[in-house]
């Protein structure tokens, strides 16, 4: 727009930009959102897997869990990495239909997206009706689909999707010398060969399933999670 000035210049200055003007001019940044895990992502060539091996009693042969993740806003701030697909294979067949079925219906909620760790809840409360089993270092497992439950969530606790419960090195370094004065005053063996790194009188522990409750001076401690009856 054109202004005629009739007045003779006197004088002049330079006007300097409002700053609050000018940000309210500016166009507002555009907010990244990140990507969320959903069964419309399509699957990348390439997966990062993890194969954990188990060996429980109830089978003939071991079975090998294989959990891939997918990376999700790789290189940003919002990086994650959450489980995609799982697979099971072993040289048993006589759990074959059941087995497939699992990985297919665990990869399929994987997909889906979510928090995904209440399947660890729902697998490791699945019970045998014919009884459990004790697996290596005296954990007790009411079932295989459970230790399979037991198997996802040590890999969810692996890559930061669920919390892992450490114990303080002073609770380690108190189990480890309760241990020592249980095992010095407590000389009787007996045959049980799978309490594993516990002494073989040890209970099972109702909070981690684990052959390890020792009772020294009328006070019931577990040697592998530290949980007490006296506090």
């Amino acid at each position: 727009m054109t202004v005629k000035i009739s007045n003779k210049i006197v004088g002049y200055r330079v006007k300097k930009a409002d700053p609050e003007a000018a940000a309210a001019a500016a166009p507002a940044p555009t907010e990244i959102k990140p990507v969320q895990m959903n069964e419309y992502i399509e699957r990348p060539d390439f997966l990062l897997g993890t194969t954990y091996k188990i060996k429980p009693p109830v089978a003939e042969h071991a079975m090998y869990i294989t959990i891939n993740d997918i990376l999700l806003n790789e290189d940003t701030d919002h990086e994650s990495r959450q489980p995609y697909e799982v697979f099971i294979n072993s040289k048993s067949m006589e759990h074959f239909q059941w087995v497939i079925a699992l990985t297919r219906v665990i990869s399929a909620v994987f997909r889906k997206g979510g928090d995904v760790t209440f399947l660890v809840e729902e697998l490791r409360s699945v019970y045998d009706p014919n009884g459990g089993y004790f697996k290596k270092g005296g954990v007790f497992m009411p079932s295989l689909v459970a230790e399979i439950g037991g198997v996802i969530e040590k890999h969810l606790k692996a890559i930061g999707l669920m919390e892992s419960e450490e114990m303080s090195e002073t609770t380690k370094r108190i189990l480890a010398e309760k241990r020592a004065e249980f095992e010095a005053s407590h000389t009787t063996a007996t045959n049980d060969d799978k309490a594993g790194e516990f002494p073989p009188n040890a209970t099972m522990c109702g909070k981690c399933s684990t052959k390890a409750v020792i009772v020294m001076d009328g006070c019931a401690t577990c040697l592998s999670c530290g949980d007490s009856k006296c506090g």
